[in-house]
Order: structure tokens, then C-alpha cells, then sequence
């Protein structure tokens, strides 16, 4: 899978001029050119791996019964379409709607992350820990939105009203770009903690396997066990989740 991810990071300038897109159509066409090109890539791979398994695009994921991939060949499309180095690639095995192994590549950073139910979590091959910290005034705290997210309007009011609990009890919020990165940099502590509000199992999946391995909690806003169908998302330490949960609990159902 690491392999799967670093090769098709690899066929991506890291450094590119920003693309210029008056339509969406444009900007589509743009982006199949890139996503086939690595996804191709990918697929080659992961079938040598697990041949006959499924390959799932991450924004039309469905999850099947039994085993398939969750691909999103670049988390951060928009990113790297606008030449910034906010973007990675994100594979995910997935057993009955479960995440049993994931891998992510940021070729900008050179780094890779990876995960194994029941095996830990690593970057670069050192095993990642979640924050230390207790305090949430103190916190980095990441967030995120499903693709195209008006087509959840429910997920875009109860964001509005989580930036209104949160913005007060944290240090900061920010969207430092591809959703599983973000997770991920929660896993290892570099983020203290990430929320998103809308499905999107797709872009979660791999990263939230990270968290759960390196010792941190994942669950719903309401701090019910998330799943591929949850409405919400919330992944921090063991000390920081409980605080997080106290405010966004009332978000979602507001």
C-alpha cells in the first residue's frame, strides 16, 4: 500500500502554477487528467496486492459488504490545483464497512503515514502518539468539509454553529487542507483535534483507523462510535475528546 501511495504521489510535480478555472467544467477536466493518471497508477498495484478487490473512488464511496479499497488519489485536488502543497494520496482497505489498513503520502512533506488494525500507527516508520495537552484554550484544532458540501445543507448550518461554540474555547481553527492529513497529524499530535460535520466516509475512513491506532478516540459529535454512515466526526486524545464532545454534542441536532 505505501509502495501504491508513494508511486503515484511521485508522478505529481510537488511545485506547479496554479491553474485558472472560469468554469466547472474546466476545472473538471483538469482534475480527471490528474486523478487518472495517479488512480491508474494505484490500482495496478492494489491489484497485485488483492486481486479482485474493488477499487472505490472516495467521493461515490458505497461501502460493500467484504473487502475493497478506498482511494483518494489526491486529498486536496483543489490544492494542488491552485499550485499549493496542502494535498497527499490516501488508501484505505476497508473490511465490511471497516477500515483494516491505511496509508497516506504527502509528497510535499515526503512523509508517510500508516496504520494496521490491532498494529499500531507510524510515520515514517516511528510509531505517532496523540497530543499531550488538557487544556482546550491551548488547542490547534482541525475541520473540515464534505465534497460539494451543498448538497448537505444540514452539515453546513451545524458547522456554522460548531465554529460558534468552538472558536471561543479553542486556540484555533483552521483548515490546513486534505481531511485524512489532518487526522492523521491529529494521530501523531502535530493537530490536537479535527471535526467535520456531513458524510464523508470516503475521505475518514483511512485516517480515522490512525487516530483509534495511535491511542486517540474517534466518534460522532454526539460521542456515539462513528461509523461510514455517521452525520459527524470528531477525533482528538483521550483527554481533549471528552471536552470537545461537551460542546458540539447539541451542534448537530440544533
Amino acid at each position: 500500500m505505501t509502495e501504491a501511495a508513494t508511486t503515484a504521489g511521485g508522478l505529481m510535480p510537488v511545485n506547479r502554477d496554479p491553474g485558472q478555472f472560469d468554469t466547472w467544467h474546466d476545472f473538471r477536466a483538469a482534475f480527471d487528467v490528474v486523478d487518472h493518471l495517479l488512480c491508474s497508477s494505484i490500482r495496478e498495484r492494489l491489484e497485485a496486492i488483492r486481486p479482485g478487490v474493488p477499487l472505490l473512488d472516495e467521493i461515490d464511496a458505497t461501502m460493500p459488504e467484504g473487502e475493497a479499497w478506498i482511494v483518494d488519489a489526491v486529498d486536496g485536488a483543489i490544492q494542488y490545483l491552485q499550485g499549493l502543497p496542502q494535498w497527499s494520496v490516501s488508501i484505505a482497505l476497508v473490511r465490511d464497512g471497516t477500515p483494516e489498513l491505511a496509508a497516506l503520502y504527502s509528497p510535499f512533506l515526503g512523509e508517510v503515514y500508516t496504520a494496521a488494525r490491532g498494529g499500531g500507527a507510524f510515520r515514517n516508520g516511528a510509531r505517532v502518539t496523540p497530543s499531550i495537552k488538557t487544556d482546550l484554550s491551548l488547542t490547534l484544532a482541525g475541520m473540515s468539509q464534505p465534497p460539494f458540501p451543498a448538497r448537505q445543507p444540514d452539515a453546513v448550518a451545524a458547522t456554522g454553529r460548531a465554529m460558534t461554540v468552538l472558536l471561543p474555547a479553542v486556540g484555533v481553527v483552521r483548515n490546513l487542507g486534505p481531511t485524512s492529513w489532518q487526522i492523521a497529524d491529529v494521530a501523531s499530535g502535530r493537530m490536537d483535534l479535527f471535526f467535520e460535520f456531513g458524510r464523508d466516509a470516503g475521505n475518514l475512513l483511512a485516517a480515522s483507523l490512525m487516530v483509534t491506532e495511535a491511542g486517540g478516540i474517534v466518534t460522532d459529535a454526539a460521542g456515539e462510535p462513528w461509523v461510514a454512515s455517521s452525520e459527524s466526526f470528531v477525533a482528538a486524545s483521550v483527554a481533549l475528546h471528552p471536552q470537545v464532545v461537551s460542546l458540539l454534542g447539541g451542534v448537530q441536532a440544533s
